[in-house]
């Protein structure tokens, strides 16, 4: 079924169509809004709040852009507003105004996989986590992170740098680490 008769047959209230419309979307969702947290947990948390938002505001969506993205903007939505009110999250929230610092522009040798960087950004501080998902993944600029959190633009471009120095470190004591294993015992 199509994603426009989906829609129709959703806002008719029809629970087969509801179904089938979470159906196709959540397992993709529910990665969006795990990348946003600590534990799949929270994640589901997330996922269902999105999904009411989302069954709730359907006549909304205009049918210019993708369903999908529509659904998607719910979610990182839905993940920002559960950071701000969950306390584990908000006090990890924190966006010092310090100045910037440089960040290596050296591309490490990278050899891991996707879901092994995902589990390294998700160890990020929550500030850096969630400002390092809405750029880096989801595209949005600094100026519109600074108004989705805010913040400052130029806090945003600062949690960035932090992020990526610490992702930058990380993965590179992971290839430090895996090219010794391949050398055996003899190490370096």
């Amino acid at each position: 079924m199509e994603d426009k008769h989906l829609i129709k047959e959703c806002l008719k209230g029809k629970p087969e169509a509801q179904k089938l419309l979470y159906e196709r979307y959540a397992p993709y969702m529910l990665g969006v809004s795990y990348r946003y947290t600590k534990n799949m947990g929270d994640a589901e948390n997330i996922l269902q709040d999105a999904f009411v938002k989302v069954f709730n505001h359907l006549e909304d969506y205009d049918s210019r852009g993708e369903l999908g993205a529509w659904i998607r903007k719910i979610v990182v939505n839905t993940a920002l507003t559960y950071l701000k009110s969950n306390k584990k999250y908000s006090y990890e929230l924190v966006y010092p105004d310090d100045n910037l610092h440089l960040v290596s522009d050296e591309n490490p040798e990278l050899k891991m996989n996707a879901k092994e960087l995902a589990s390294l950004i998700r160890q990020l501080p929550t500030g850096y986590q969630t400002v390092f998902n809405l750029y880096a993944v989801e595209g949005y600029s600094h100026v519109e992170i600074a108004g989705m959190l805010g913040i400052s633009d130029g806090t945003s471009r600062s949690q960035y740098a932090r992020a990526r120095s610490l992702l930058i470190g990380w993965i590179e004591k992971y290839s430090l680490k895996e090219k010794g294993s391949s050398y055996g015992k003899q190490g370096f």
